[in-house]
């Protein structure tokens, strides 16, 4: 499986949302972490997304709920925000492997706090803040 690597400058939320959109393209399951620092956009690309998917509801951070679960039909996708997790043991209760049985997409935040007991990502994007926007680094497999 080759890849394509990504490289984009995102001057605005617009734009990070236009990425984000990209990712309804994905071949499922997919477990996608997200790198930054706060505030770098990473909440506004899983947003992206789930609009191109079709969810017209509010997306939030899940920073206080540690993840939101969302349903399109018989796809369902969890976003996890690990940011406040104390110890990566915490994911059993939160349900991981449950939720690792019937999720299409799982978006990451802050994974390294739940290293060794997270999937392996089939998408690792890193966001970098420059100047006025973001750089979001990555690799996306091709089919």
């Amino acid at each position: 499986m080759s890849a394509l690597a990504w490289n984009h400058w995102l001057a605005n939320e617009a734009a990070t949302l236009a990425l984000g959109a990209q990712l309804k393209a994905l071949p499922r399951p997919q477990v996608v972490y997200l790198y930054g620092d706060l505030g770098a956009g990473k909440t506004t690309l899983v947003r992206g997304a789930l609009r191109a998917l079709g969810y017209g509801g509010a997306v939030r951070s899940p920073t206080y709920t540690l993840l939101e679960r969302y349903e399109l039909g018989d796809l369902v996708i969890v976003h996890f925000d690990l940011y406040r997790l104390a110890d990566p043991e915490e994911l059993h209760a939160l349900g991981l492997r449950e939720l690792l049985e019937e999720a299409a997409m799982l978006f990451f935040e802050w994974p390294e706090r739940g290293e060794g007991l997270l999937p392996p990502a089939t998408l690792t994007l890193r966001f970098e803040l420059e100047g006025e926007g973001r750089r979001v680094y990555g690799a996306v497999p091709q089919p």
